[in-house]
This record gives structure tokens, sequence and C-alpha cells, in this order.
């Protein structure tokens, strides 16, 4: 292995999906140097490239803003702050109008009035135009380069980070004013669509720099998927009948309420659906705004408006969930100096409390938290100035830095993982008897992979991303037994009511032990005051 290459810049964004390019803009727009790492190819890797999503934007206008924040309160257990959906609507506005400008979105028409329309986008077209956009502004793109821990100066702030250069086989060592991650979520690698890379790097590395993290119970969203299928469209299925494997109509299933009926079945039968309620209009509309959808019925020679199909469900996580780092300003700053967050490795309880805000609220905040992210960095990072390479050191452990000679694999570490993450029996129907074990296995698990997980080259990606993962399942377990009650996604069999007592944020962090506070919730909601 070759010496380390090394680079200084103002800003350093870790990822390279939605988030981290609205991050690189605003930073550069702030005045910042920017280099961007992605650990594949930004425009291309992530969950937003390969798929069409919705995006909650929502004209300035009071009564279509309050029935818009009015929408997802209920279903979140009223936990999102009205002040961060204003924010979040404003910005998002802003940032869909620029990208018509100067990101060059070619927008479709509406033929009636001749005005575009901003309500959603292409995946791969969106994210080809960020990464133009960003390039144009001068902003340094490292593809195929995932960061594998964050650097630190002598007083623990975070001022870059060190990786790994797969196509150059050579390490690397970005040292920074200041750091935005914009990794993306956990799902577990459940091999859901375009979320292979997304395993919780960030996750890891926030907690090691001692960033705490918030709702990491609202982090088991399961989609709605064809037997066999990595396609994730769950809206879809609110035009689906769903079906026993005798034929007989499933009662009470459905996709925004009724999927634990979906799972519970699961568990001794086969579940078919049909989307059946979807009129001639509709259903071009779908073909039109997810065509790879239906690639997968076409190529099986299936028609799902027609035919029944088999279906199953499939882990999201945090990709879909809304815990994440806690950000704790207006700037998404996170608890560790120096080190930012957004998109989907951000908790999004401010917008969406503690229920998934789908495609559409997710798209938001991670062209909102990364633009606040983004131009925050730059402050901080021109504000304080760069730092020497060697007044910076490596906080990262587990999969990195193996503390005894005793070794376990990444395969291995990743297979124990999934076996306590992945059923939805433990993670989706969830009981404090199923929890219970597979938080202990997970702990004992992590410290497995603490004494012996480790490796050189890019081994030591796969280490990490097992590690993550592992760091992930522990911070959602523990927070899920904090909260004894059915509250958002977060449901609990043993605890099924919604206990006005817990309107509060289960905050978390920590590594070998893992920690769990409560926080007051900003607003209290009329139905539980």
């Amino acid at each position: 292995m070759s010496e380390p290459w090394q680079i200084s810049t103002d800003v350093l964004v870790i990822g390279g999906g939605p988030a981290a390019c609205w991050a690189a803009v605003h930073a550069r727009e702030a005045g910042a140097e920017v280099v961007l790492v992605d650990k594949g190819y930004c425009g291309t890797s992530g969950a937003t490239a390969p798929s069409g999503t919705g995006v909650w934007y929502v004209a300035p206008e009071a009564t279509a803003r309050a029935k818009a924040k009015a929408s997802r309160e209920a279903l979140g257990g009223h936990l999102a702050d009205h002040y961060w959906m204003d924010r979040v609507l404003d910005q998002t506005y802003a940032n869909m109008n620029r990208l018509a400008v100067e990101g060059r979105y070619p927008f479709p028409v509406d033929p009636a009035t001749g005005e575009q329309l901003r309500t959603g986008v292409q995946g791969p077209e969106y994210m080809r135009r960020m990464r133009a956009w960003v390039q144009r502004l001068g902003v340094r793109i490292l593809d195929h380069s995932p960061a594998l821990e964050l650097l630190v100066d002598a007083d623990g702030v975070v001022r870059g980070a060190a990786g790994y250069r797969r196509q150059a086989d050579q390490d690397y060592k970005v040292t920074a004013g200041a750091v935005v991650l914009a990794t993306g979520g956990c799902a577990f690698l459940s091999r859901a669509l375009g979320t292979n890379v997304d395993t919780g790097d960030g996750a890891l590395m926030a907690a090691e720099a001692g960033a705490r993290f918030s709702g990491m119970e609202f982090s088991n969203a399961y989609a709605i998927v064809p037997k066999g299928s990595t396609i994730t469209k769950t809206a879809y299925y609110g035009y689906a009948t769903f079906f026993h494997e005798d034929g007989r109509v499933l009662e009470g299933a459905g996709s925004t309420k009724g999927r634990s009926v979906i799972a519970r079945t699961l568990l001794s039968e086969k579940v078919f659906a049909q989307l059946d309620r979807a009129d001639v209009q509709v259903q071009a509309q779908m073909r039109l705004g997810q065509p790879n959808f239906f690639l997968q019925f076409d190529r099986r020679g299936i028609d799902p408006f027609t035919d029944r199909f088999e279906v199953d469900l499939l882990a999201e996580g945090t990709v879909r969930g809304t815990g994440g780092i806690d950000v704790i300003d207006d700037d998404c700053a996170t608890t560790a100096p120096g080190l930012y967050a957004a998109g989907d490795a951000a908790t999004r309880e401010r917008i969406c409390g503690g229920f998934t805000g789908g495609g559409s609220h997710n798209s938001a905040w991670a062209m909102s938290s990364g633009s606040w992210a983004g131009r925050g960095a730059a402050e901080f990072a021109l504000r304080s100035g760069r730092v020497d390479a060697a007044a910076v050191r490596g906080v990262g452990r587990v999969g990195l830095r193996p503390e005894a000679t005793e070794s376990v694999s990444a395969e291995e570490v990743v297979a124990a993982a999934r076996g306590e993450l992945i059923p939805f029996e433990k993670n989706y129907l969830r009981h404090g008897d199923r929890l219970r074990p597979a938080l202990t296995a997970l702990d004992e698990l992590w410290q497995r992979a603490a004494q012996g997980l480790g490796g050189s080259g890019a081994d030591r990606v796969r280490s990490r991303q097992a590690a993550a993962i592992t760091a992930v399942g522990r911070l959602m377990y523990r927070s899920t037994l904090a909260r004894t009650e059915t509250r958002g996604m977060s449901k609990r069999e043993d605890h099924p009511e919604l206990d006005p007592t817990q309107h509060h944020h289960i905050l978390s962090g920590g590594q070998d032990r893992i920690w769990i506070a409560a926080e007051p919730a900003s607003e209290a909601p009329a139905a539980v005051a």
C-alpha cells in the first residue's frame, strides 16, 4: 500500500446523493472551497438516483401550507415541529425553482396551463443534473472513495476524514475546516433498490465523534414489493387489494395502514396483491411517474392492474424511517463541533415525527437540510480556518483497529446482524420479549467485532459497513425498548396504545455502552394535551 494521498479544503462533504449535492452547492456559494467524497459515483449511487420521487413542493399559500403540514402530524405521533416544517417548505420551494433554472432540470409541462410541474423528479435525470451543477461551481468530486473515519483536532473538533480510493487502491486523508455527513441511512443490505451503499456509515462515524441521535426507534420501515423484487414503491399499493393464498380478500391489509396485517399473514402463508383500484387515467399516470416499477411486471408478462402477484416486505430501515443523527440548530449542526448532518443520515422527526414522510418529505428534507448544513459548515470553516494534517487524528475503531488477535469476518458480522434486524417478526411486529434477546445478540456481536473485525485495503470498507449496520441496530433497538408505547411507526405489541406521557423524543448515543435520554417535544398537540 502506498502512502496516503492528502489534500486540504474548507468543507468536506461525505456522500453523493441529493443532500450531499445541495450541501456542496450551498457551501460553495458561501465562499468555501469544497471537496465531495462518495462511496459510489456521485449522481448514480444511492436511493434517489434509480427512481422517481415526489417532492414536498407546496406553493407559499396559507391554506395549502396548513394542509401540507397537517397531513402527517397524527401519523407521526405529533412529534413534528411546525417551525421546521415551515422552513423545509420554504427552502424546498426555493430549491426546486432554482433546480429548474440553475440546475437546468427539464420539468414536465402541464398541457392545460403551460406551467411546469414541480412536485416530483426523476432520480436519474435529477442526480445527473445535480452532479453537473456541482462541478460547474468548482467542487472537487472524488468518486469511489468511501470515507472510513472522521478526523478530529486536539479539541475534538471534526476536521476532515480518512478513507480509501478504490480505483487507485490508495488511502486518502482530507483535512477540512468542517464536515457535512450526507451518507444516507441504513437499509441493512436488504437489496432495496439503490440502498446497498446505505449501510449506516455516517451514523457510525458520527457516534465515534460523539454526536447524538434522535428517533432511532422510528427506523423500522418495510416496503411492499413483488416477491423477489428490489423495487420499492409502496405508495402505488394504495390502489391495491390484497389476498390470502387461497384467493380470499385479506381484510385490513393496506399500504399506509394495514401493513402489519400483511406482515402477520406472511408468517404463515403467501400474500398476493392486485392494483385493481386504479382507473385508466391513474394507470397511465403511474406508468409515466415510475416506469421502472412496471419493468419487473412487463418482463414477467404480468399486468399488475388485472393479474394477482405475490408480494413480500423488504426492509428499508432508516432510509425510509425518520431516525438519525440529531441536529441542534438551524444549520443542522450536530453535538460534535465541526460536524453537520443532512438527508437520510439526519433525523427527520422535525418534519415527519415518528412516521416516514415517504419519498416526498424525504426529498424535501434532503435538499433543505443539505442546503443548511452546507452553508453552516462553510461559515464554521471560514470562521475557524483549516488545520494541519499532522494536528488531526482518526477516531474510527470497530472494523478498523481490532483490539485483539481473535478474528471475525465482515461477512459473519453482517449475517449475524441481519438475522436480528431483517426479520419483520422482530423489527416490525415489535414485542419486548423478542426485542430484548435481539438487542443482547447485537451487543455481543458488537463486542466480537470490536475485538476481531478489521482488514486492509478494500476489506476495511466491508468491515466498517458491518460495524455500522450493527451500531445502527443497537441504537434502534435500545431506543425502541425505551419507548414503551405505540407511536408513529414504532408499534409495540406489548404496549399497543399511545401514551400521552411519552410525548417526547428519544435521544441516544455511545458505542460500547449506549445511553438513552428523553427530550420534550417542541409543541404539545391538542390531541394529547
